[in-house]
């Protein structure tokens, strides 16, 4: 399978982007096979960090001079041999140096995701105690953490809060070339990793959702501005087209209209997605409302419940792969500038997003009159 990079690049070199058949493509699969896409799962390569050793060995040499000729002779090579030596010496200082540097950095982060992990079990444990969880009495099979499914989402959160990290820190890249003369060439690679870190992004929410889809779906590792416009784990496409776009000028006309087509045809896909979550979550209901509950016995119903509730992997799966192909269609439409100006204002959406979750929460309360 071609690695995300060489997907982006591949994509870019297609001549013609027909709109109007991405719509009947998206729209036949949605209709024919009931709103059921098959979700690719970008693989991502995983790169190992290696940690530098944190001993220097600081070398000494012994010069040893002799008496040549005459005495301004004696002091040339003197001078020569303690230069050369002090060279190294400083040399190797600096290399102790920045290895200490290093290795406290690597210490500072072992405690700061230590610090995390202590904080997100705490939240797990308060979540346990406000019954999050069916009990024994279904055989064990937990709607929310539990297991695996506990460590699974806790992985998940740390490298969500590394992954917005990378996201501002690429959201400077962004604004920093686009306001410099850096060639098209350059900006490009650019814009590749930015990609490839949203194909990062959907990678770990599918193995989150493996683990507990309830969890994704509700947007619990979102901000609570951005759990505003929640839909199906993330956000609508068809939304962000609309927001998006116009900071994305100036466009042809041919661009615009082919922006237009893939906002609509975002839209039917959503649609088809959420009727599918209705239809979902109607035999749910029918699954469990008949029977009557029965503490410490396993009730078939429930069964039926768990099986038809496997679905939500695949919504969550199908939706991101709506997300992650708007993206793609976005960067054929666009020149490499555009995508960059594109990418840029998505970004500091969700950053402007984040930031009034935090004004939110932190507003004066209000007092009664």
């Amino acid at each position: 399978m071609d690695s995300p990079s060489s997907q982006f690049v591949s994509s870019r070199r297609m001549s013609v982007y027909d709109p109007i058949h991405q719509i009947t493509m998206w729209d036949g699969n949605f209709r024919s096979n009931g709103g059921n896409l098959i979700a690719s799962t970008s693989l991502v390569e995983e790169v190992d960090m290696k940690l530098l050793d944190d001993q220097v060995q600081v070398l000494s040499e012994d010069a040893s001079h002799g008496v040549l000729g005459t005495s301004m002779k004696y002091d040339q090579e003197a001078y020569k041999g303690n230069d050369k030596t002090q060279r190294r010496r400083a040399q190797n200082r600096e290399a102790a140096r920045k290895s200490r540097l290093r290795k406290k950095a690597y210490v500072q982060q072992l405690e700061s995701c230590r610090l995390k992990l202590v904080q997100l079990e705490q939240e797990v444990d308060r979540a346990r105690q406000q019954g999050l969880y069916v009990a024994d009495g279904l055989g064990s099979h937990y709607l929310g953490f539990t297991g695996s499914a506990n460590s699974g989402i806790t992985i998940f959160k740390m490298e969500y809060g590394q992954w917005v990290e990378e996201q501002n820190r690429q959201v400077l890249e962004l604004r920093s070339a686009l306001s410099s003369q850096m060639s098209d060439v350059q900006l490009e690679t650019l814009v590749e990793g930015v990609m490839n870190s949203y194909s990062k992004l959907y990678s770990m929410k599918s193995a989150a959702a493996k683990a507990d889809a309830f969890y994704v779906m509700s947007g619990m590792w979102k901000t609570t501005a951005e759990r505003f416009f929640l839909w199906i784990g993330g956000f609508r496409p068809s939304e962000l087209l609309k927001v998006l776009v116009p900071l994305s000028e100036p466009l042809s006309e041919q661009q615009r209209f082919d922006a237009y087509s893939l906002e609509k045809s975002c839209q039917q896909a959503e649609d088809a997605l959420s009727q599918g979550m209705e239809k979902l979550q109607q035999m749910v209901g029918e699954s469990v409302g008949p029977g009557q509950l029965v503490e410490g016995m396993y009730i078939p119903q429930m069964a039926t419940a768990m099986e038809r509730l496997e679905a939500l992997v695949s919504f969550v799966n199908q939706a991101d792969h709506l997300r992650q192909e708007t993206l793609r269609q976005m960067c054929r439409i666009l020149t490499i500038r555009q995508t960059g100006r594109f990418l840029l204002a998505l970004g500091e959406y969700f950053q402007r997003l984040r930031a009034l979750s935090k004004l939110w929460a932190n507003r004066p309360s209000s007092q009664p009159p």
